[in-house]
């Protein structure tokens, strides 16, 4: 399935299914899920990366547990607007999950967001050990709220 555009998406979505939020990088894949009524994105897991097929088996799972209809995947798209070597990644990513999965997914301009998860989180005064720990489904969070919001 192609990436699709926000509208797109929703509009291929079921009654009652939610989205899944990922932020893939290099160690780790954040993820976050959305409510049903397609409001509220909640932190959800975070992936420790190994190999594709062990991280796609796990998506899966989630997929199946939760009535996943759809991924939002962070885009990490340069401050210019141009796309880097990250961008290359994630679009080989979102390709390999295309191959293994005919649900819709849609790539979200990520800028900023682990920068602003971070800077919340050193407001709440957390501690390096529990940024660390939590700072990747925050950011899947915060670009899927993001997604919600363009609903």
């Amino acid at each position: 399935m192609p990436v699709l555009a926000p509208n797109e998406l929703k509009a291929m979505l079921l009654p009652r299914q939610r989205l899944l939020g990922m932020d893939p990088g290099t160690k780790t894949i954040g993820l976050a899920l959305s409510d049903i009524t397609l409001t509220v994105a909640t932190p959800f897991e975070i992936i420790r990366r190994t190999k594709f097929k062990n991280d796609a088996a796990r998506i899966l799972e989630i997929v199946t547990e939760h009535n996943v209809g759809g991924f939002v995947i962070g885009w990490p798209i340069n401050m210019d607007g141009s796309q880097g070597p990250r961008c290359q990644s994630v679009r080989a990513f979102s390709d390999n999950l295309a191959q293994i999965s005919n649900l819709p997914q849609i790539l979200w301009d990520e800028r900023l967001s682990t920068a602003a998860v971070e800077r919340t989180l050193l407001e709440a005064d957390s501690s390096r050990a529990r940024r660390k720990d939590v700072i990747d489904k925050l950011a899947a969070a915060y670009i899927l709220q993001g997604a919600l919001h363009a609903l």
